[in-house]
């Protein structure tokens, strides 16, 4: 394992590692002692009650943060002929067809999300194996396909911080919910807007009586903060 850091250490110092925080504390505590050179990204880590080697137990599916992620997101559109157009003029970064998912395949990634038209799929498919394993492929659940007429609102959903959230292999969720420079207040709208569509999104099959197991916030390079349960779930009134 490798040895942390002194930052780390010094940061690790200020957490009560036996504590449960409420998200108001985490948040609080988290900004406050990020001790490194650039905005960190806060993250939450959700282990769900679920079994990822069944697939009617998987949990997929988007959440559309109302104070985004704190970054500038690129965008690519899939498209052909009008959609094209329309993906151009609603201000997506790169559009194309054929031209650019030959770029992707030679090795272009320089993008945060893509988008792409129905008509277009059945090409793109290819890219499975590169898009894929960076949560970059479109996908209907994802809202990533859609027609061309909702290329605007596509477009500027995923400006405005619409990530993609998916179960790994074992059984968490990883997202990220803002940056340091966040006001508190901001981070907890944020985590709110990603628990709600994860608790609508509980597979009918899952049997276990808790579905949220563990939520930890941390930042890029800092220490996890485990939340309380029923302070976290409690923000989706807010």
């Amino acid at each position: 394992m490798a040895k942390q850091g002194k930052r780390y250490r010094a940061a690790a110092a200020e957490v009560d590692h036996a504590a449960v925080y409420t998200p108001h504390e985490a948040v609080s505590l988290a900004r406050r002692i990020s001790n490194v050179g650039f905005d960190e990204t806060v993250e939450l880590h959700i282990r769900l009650g679920v079994d990822p080697r069944h697939a009617d137990q998987q949990v997929r599916g988007v959440a559309l943060l109302p104070n985004g992620l704190g970054k500038t997101v690129r965008v690519l559109v899939f498209a052909l002929g009008e959609g094209e157009t329309i993906a151009r003029d609603a201000g997506a970064d790169y559009t194309g067809g054929d031209e650019l998912i030959k770029r992707v395949e030679e090795g272009f990634l320089e993008f945060d999300s893509a988008i792409a038209t129905p008509e277009i799929m059945g090409r793109i498919g290819r890219l499975g194996r590169i898009l894929g394993r960076r949560g970059l492929m479109p996908n209907p659940r994802a809202g990533t396909v859609v027609a061309p007429e909702d290329l605007p609102r596509a477009v500027q959903e995923a400006r405005q911080g619409k990530v993609e959230f998916r179960l790994d292999r074992t059984g968490i969720i990883h997202a990220a919910v803002g940056k340091v420079s966040f006001e508190d207040e901001q981070l907890l709208q944020n985590i709110a807007a990603l628990l709600q569509p994860i608790i609508r999104a509980r597979p009918e099959t899952v049997r276990a009586p808790q579905y949220l197991k563990s939520i930890d916030l941390a930042t890029s390079m800092g220490p996890g903060l485990r939340l309380d349960l029923a302070a976290a779930v409690s923000l989706q009134a807010e």
